[in-house]
């Protein structure tokens, strides 16, 4: 089959289209991306090499764009990634994330509707569902939790997948959604919490954690993930939703003491910043359907998984060196106060 992942540069699609190129070998993964700041082409330079592979320069909000490739490339199968996702951002620009998540959606389900597809997937996220009580570790998100989100960004990944059921309602296109805690591990964006907390500890850098550093994320390494997203494509239901989790809650203070130890840091790095607004406390997955209806869980224990990321970005500085621009060192400093993320 010819299956398409839209944002396959970015941080979660990349590691899906190597998943597919090891695991789907018979089938051609073609990687549509427009290639902004957090979409590297040289995340996918091992991919490259694979004949069944194929890279192609594009905006999912470009109707026309979008057109010629469902054209030429005749897919079977959209897997979309495309997204604007940092919560930071959306609140500086919210107008950026509208235009990607919620029209570039509605552009990808026409081109489908027009040209025929046999599933639409759409990879979405827990931060739709807001946020829990860190008072209550017994509350968590399942498929028929109440959207009910707090960023500009969640707001507009829960418009995208509105949107998505309605066209399977109202059009009878063939579409799932999968709502998946936060990922970490290999070409995690630098700006994200793990990451950035490497690097900068790496290079005895402060690590800036917002407010008091207890608000609590399920982490899952992003190979399950991965997983998960391919089961779903396999065995998943037409019009269901899967939330994608693994009862990983770690608050965001251990996550980044982890980090320190595994590096053999102090914790003197660690510097409480301003929080941001309208932040979470707690996101927490119930994956109970995936798991009885599909028979996904979770193999890489957050211990394993970090680990893992930790050596992995001390083997690939040259992929992060190249990322952190002045742009983006212009960014940080607006976000978090300081100079620079490293010398």
């Amino acid at each position: 089959m010819n299956i398409v992942v839209t944002g396959g540069a970015g941080f979660i699609g990349a590691n899906f289209v190597y998943y597919m190129l090891e695991n789907r070998p018979e089938d051609r993964i073609i990687c549509y991306d427009k290639l902004t700041y957090a979409g590297n082409l040289a995340t996918l330079e091992e991919a490259q090499k694979n004949k069944q592979f194929k890279f192609i320069k594009g905006d999912i909000a470009d109707r026309e764009a979008v057109y010629k490739m469902f054209e030429e490339e005749k897919p079977d199968i959209i897997v979309n990634f495309a997204a604007e996702s940092h919560v930071d951002r959306s609140i500086e620009n919210p107008e950026v994330f509208l235009q990607t998540n919620v029209i570039g959606t509605s552009v990808l389900m026409d081109a489908c509707r027009k040209y025929g597809i046999k599933r639409y997937h759409q990879v979405s996220t827990d931060e739709v569902y807001g946020d829990l009580p860190l008072d209550r570790p017994d509350l968590f998100f399942t498929e028929e939790t109440p959207l009910h989100t707090s960023s500009p960004y969640s707001a507009s990944k829960a418009s995208a997948d509105l949107l998505v059921m309605a066209y399977h309602r109202t059009f009878g296109l063939p579409v799932t959604i999968s709502r998946c805690s936060n990922n970490y591990g290999p070409f995690h964006f630098p700006e994200k919490l793990i990451p950035l907390m490497i690097i900068n500890a790496m290079h005895d850098k402060k690590l800036p954690v917002y407010g008091d550093g207890l608000n609590v994320r399920d982490w899952l390494f992003v190979k399950d993930h991965c997983a998960a997203i391919e089961i779903i494509l396999r065995k998943g239901k037409v019009g269901e939703v899967y939330n994608i989790g693994g009862h990983n809650e770690r608050q965001n203070i251990q996550v980044v003491k982890a980090i320190l130890k595994e590096l053999g840091k102090g914790e003197e790095l660690i510097e409480h910043v301003t929080d941001r607004k309208g932040h979470d406390r707690r996101y927490a997955i119930d994956p109970t359907k995936i798991r009885e209806e599909l028979g996904w869980e979770p193999t890489t224990s957050p211990e394993v998984g970090i680990k893992a990321t930790v050596e992995w970005y001390k083997e690939h500085e040259d992929w992060w060196q190249n990322i952190i621009s002045g742009d983006y060192q212009k960014y940080y400093a607006e976000m978090y106060g300081k100079k620079e993320i490293i010398d």
